[in-house]
């Protein structure tokens, strides 16, 4: 319904758990999916009816079956999704599975698009530059979208999504400013800080091996 994680519900899920080779990106096999409307007891807004398209009438008396989301995010040894930063937390406040020391990769910050040459991370132009368009803001389109977008055959080798499992196994943490002074925040957005309204402090993730040249930068 919205992106506060403190007011907002999940109306839509889905999932597809896949079978690919971790060196090529190649054969790939579905081993399983689901997906569901849920109704979140609330009126969905104007605002995101607009992006999803999906309505009150869509999801009235619908349920996400939470235990099968648990069942896939279970035999998967890593999850994906297009800004795991945003759909993490509210995946984890239904999933047990979710929250449990399972790894998340996110397919905007573990993939080097603009190494790539793309100047924009949003995930149908991404699609649209890779050769493909798709009705975007339904889950499971989006899901089929983003599988075909990781393992596109416009590369031969070195598809993203091998490059984001190569990322995912770096050990990472989080940076945190806290107490810094308002005037402070221009310099912290230039060295990628970003600020978490719900903490009410500037974080950056780095990778472990920079935790004290950070340290010493703050």
């Amino acid at each position: 319904t919205g992106t506060n994680l403190n007011q907002d519900k999940i109306i839509e899920v889905a999932l597809k758990v896949i079978e690919i080779n971790k060196i090529t990106g190649s054969d790939l096999k579905v081993i399983d999916a689901y997906q569901s409307l849920q109704d979140p007891g609330i009126p969905i807004p104007e605002g995101a009816t607009a992006i999803n398209g999906i309505t009150n009438e869509d999801v009235k008396e619908k349920n996400i079956n939470w235990n099968k989301v648990d069942e896939l995010i279970s035999i998967s040894q890593l999850v994906i999704a297009h800004n795991a930063n945003f759909d993490r937390p509210f995946v984890d406040r239904e999933s047990n599975a979710s929250k449990t020391n399972k790894i998340w990769a996110c397919s905007i910050n573990d993939i080097d698009w603009m190494e790539r040459g793309f100047k924009n991370v949003k995930q149908e132009l991404l699609c649209i530059w890779h050769g493909f368009y798709y009705e975007s803001h339904r889950a499971m389109l989006d899901v089929d979208a983003l599988i075909h977008l990781l393992t596109n055959n416009m590369y031969d080798d070195n598809k993203p999504l091998i490059e984001l499992i190569q990322n995912a196994r770096k050990s990472l943490c989080v940076s945190y400013a806290y107490n810094a002074p308002i005037q402070n925040k221009d310099i912290l957005k230039s060295n990628q800080y970003h600020w978490n309204p719900y903490k009410t402090v500037w974080h950056k993730t780095i990778e472990r091996s920079e935790l004290e040249q950070e340290r010493e930068w703050l």
